[in-house]
C-alpha cells in the first residue's frame, strides 16, 4: 500500500531511477539489493537511498538488504505504474509521432490509447496502430476511453487551449512537451519538458569542461 503521507518532491524524482535499477537487477536474476548498491547503481548516496526508501514504510533486512520484486511494487504503487493509465497525445508532428511509437509507456503503467491533431491533412493516418482523430473530438474520446493523462506536442502557440481543453474533459495529469508555461488549476499535476532547455544546460557543462 502507498503511504498515507505526502513524500518529498525530491524523493518522488528519485523513485524512478530506483525502479529502472530495479527493473534491471531482476531482470539479472538477483532477489537481494543492499542499500549500498542500490545507491551505487542509481548514482545516489546509500543514506538518502535508505531515508527514500523509508518514507515508502519500507526497510531493509541487516545483512540482508531489499527483496527487488517487493521493493518494485512498492515504489510501483506509489508512482502508480501499476495502474493502466490510459493517455491522449495531442499533436501529432514529429514529436508526437515520435512519442507515439515509443514502446516504453507499457512498461512504466500508461497506455496510449488515442492520438489527437487539428490539422485536418493529419486526421485518419496511422501510427503504432492508432488512427489520429480530430482535436474537436477530444469529449467523445475522453469519455469512451476513460483518459487520464494528456500528453500536450502542439507549437506553443496552442497549447494552452489544449491544455484547457484536456481539464475540461476531466484529463487528471498532463505532460507538457510545448515550449511555453501553462496555466492549469491547482489539483492538476502538470510536468514540463522542455528539450531546448535541457540542451543548453548540457552546452553550459560542456562549455565549462572544455
Amino acid at each position: 500500500m502507498a503511504p498515507e503521507r505526502d513524500i518529498p518532491d525530491a524523493t518522488v524524482a528519485r523513485l524512478p531511477v530506483y525502479r529502472r535499477t530495479l527493473v534491471g537487477l531482476a531482470a539479472a536474476g538477483e532477489t537481494t539489493v543492499s542499500s549500498a548498491r542500490l545507491a551505487e547503481l542509481a548514482g545516489v548516496n546509500a543514506a538518502k537511498v535508505r531515508k527514500d526508501l523509508s518514507r515508502l514504510g519500507t526497510y531493509g533486512v541487516r545483512g540482508v538488504g531489499y527483496e527487488v520484486e517487493n521493493l518494485l511494487m512498492q515504489i510501483g504503487e506509489v508512482l502508480g505504474v501499476n495502474v493502466d493509465a490510459p493517455v491522449v497525445i495531442v499533436g501529432m508532428g514529429n514529436l508526437g509521432q515520435a512519442l507515439a511509437r515509443y514502446g516504453g509507456f507499457s512498461t512504466r503503467g500508461f497506455r496510449v490509447v488515442a492520438l489527437t491533431d487539428s490539422d485536418p491533412k493529419k486526421i485518419g493516418k496511422k501510427f503504432a496502430g492508432l488512427t489520429i482523430q480530430h482535436q474537436d473530438d477530444l469529449p467523445k474520446i475522453a469519455k469512451d476511453l476513460d483518459i487520464s493523462v494528456g500528453i500536450i506536442t502542439t507549437p506553443a502557440e496552442a497549447a494552452q487551449q489544449v491544455a484547457d481543453e484536456l481539464v475540461a474533459v476531466g484529463v487528471g495529469s498532463i505532460l507538457n512537451f510545448a515550449p511555453t508555461v501553462l496555466n492549469v488549476p491547482a489539483h492538476i499535476p502538470i510536468r514540463k519538458v522542455d528539450l531546448a532547455t535541457e540542451l543548453q544546460i548540457l552546452g553550459y557543462y560542456q562549455h565549462r569542461a572544455s
